[in-house]
């Protein structure tokens, strides 16, 4: 087997890169995306793109979907999804991030129809189950500590630092 065929022979894997934001009062920022009916808040960010680190891919998308320039300030949380074919096994990093004082959200109307402040008790209602895990965790870490590691939004391993 060459080298290029090697590589070539090794799996798949896609990133993901988001941000958990929070507003004075402790709501965190969700999006309101078109082009998902079924659970359409989610939270800001997207899918790292080739060549993209996942803290580029997260101020780009901040920046494309929020359009503002939001302060990354952290990472919180890495977490492994499984496999969920026609989906391969994803890298997911959720970054904490501010907004700009006085920010004015301007969302592409092609991807998104709104936002909104949610409280962290109601994420499981309106997040898909792994997600509000993911988001629940990172918010344990987001004034400190961490990164945590999680495997499916489950936290598999104790904190570092």
């Amino acid at each position: 087997m060459t080298e290029e065929e090697f590589y070539a022979s090794l799996p798949a894997t896609r990133g993901a890169a988001g941000a958990v934001i929070r507003s004075a009062s402790g709501g965190v920022l969700l999006v309101e995306r078109t082009y998902a009916p079924e659970r359409p808040w989610g939270i800001p960010g997207g899918i790292i793109e080739a060549g993209e680190s996942p803290l580029a891919a997260c101020r780009r998308e901040l920046r494309e979907e929020l359009g503002v320039e939001a302060s990354v300030a952290r990472l919180a949380v890495v977490d492994w999804v499984p496999a969920r074919p026609p989906r391969t096994a994803a890298l997911h990093w959720l970054f904490t991030a501010e907004l700009p004082e006085r920010a004015e959200l301007r969302l592409p109307e092609d991807e998104l129809s709104g936002w909104a402040w949610h409280d962290p008790d109601g994420l499981c209602r309106v997040l898909s189950p792994n997600v509000a895990r993911r988001m629940l965790a990172a918010l344990t870490v987001a004034d400190g500590g961490g990164p945590l590691y999680l495997e499916d939004g489950e936290q598999v391993l104790p904190p570092t630092g």
